[in-house]
């Protein structure tokens, strides 16, 4: 149901052609402007419009069948599928329903892209650089690359350049400085990502980890050491949330790829 079509009920219903239940019946979640009814979601497709970005699917809790519809209906309007915290064996149930999936399963993420679109491929939006400080963090930067990557940013990752050994930070100040949003993943004391902000001109959006001994409670030291971060472009989101760093990052790098071609 358009916007033109509600008008028109509306207009019944103040004329008084029709009840209040006939005019609410009538806009059921599914009639509405945006939104597909798949029974056990109520799909928002009118989010890249209004946010950057369609929407994501969350698969932690969720079944196959549920996820699977969603899929299809994300994919029938033209939206490249990303699911986070996918476990191994929902990605081995729903891998062979879309042939051309991606599990990564460090990063416990699945992408689809929109195969047989009409049209040239869309260009990639701006540079995005994801850091670890060490290895045990990666599964948390994979999350935020694969991410970066879905929403069509250039994306590099630098891997185990922790504050033990500040001379592997230097070597790849290159690819840092030349980013428009890094993302920078760390646990124990949470150090790294004001390090990188005191040699970049861009967003530093700073992802702590539950990495660490027993005084990093889960995580807790490192998201309040890159709270008190002195570097001034640094900014942080919550424990392991890969995702959201992912998020950010893209949505900067995308803005700033619209303005450079304006």
């Amino acid at each position: 149901m358009n916007r033109h079509e509600i008008e028109k009920l509306a207009e019944r219903l103040l004329a008084g052609e029709l009840s209040v239940d006939e005019f609410a019946g009538r806009l059921t979640p599914s009639s509405l402007p945006g939104i597909a009814d798949v029974g056990e979601a109520q799909l928002d497709l009118d989010r890249a419009r209004r946010c950057g970005f369609p929407e994501v699917v969350f698969a932690q809790g969720k079944s196959v069948e549920a996820m699977e519809k969603i899929f299809r209906a994300l994919l029938e309007n033209g939206m490249d599928v990303l699911a986070t915290r996918m476990t191994p064996e929902q990605a081995a149930e729903l891998g062979p329903k879309f042939p051309a999936a991606s599990y990564n399963s460090v990063g416990r993420t699945f992408r689809i892209p929109v195969v047989g679109a009409e049209g040239p491929e869309p260009p990639v939006s701006g540079q995005v650089t994801v850091v670890t400080a060490g290895t045990s963090d990666l599964p948390v930067a994979e999350e935020a690359r694969e991410t970066a990557v879905w929403t069509g940013a250039r994306v590099n990752l630098i891997q185990d350049v922790g504050v033990a050994g500040p001379h592997r930070l230097a070597a790849n100040l290159g690819q840092l400085q030349a980013s428009d949003a890094v993302v920078v993943v760390a646990g124990m004391e949470g150090a790294l990502p004001s390090v990188v902000g005191g040699h970049v001109a861009c967003p530093v959006i700073a992802v702590p980890t539950s990495v660490g001994y027993g005084a990093s409670f889960g995580g807790l030291a490192a998201l309040l050491g890159m709270l008190n971060s002195c570097a001034a472009n640094v900014t942080v989101v919550n424990i392991d949330a890969g995702f959201k760093g992912g998020y950010i990052a893209g949505l900067i790098a995308k803005n700033a790829a619209r303005r450079g071609k304006s």
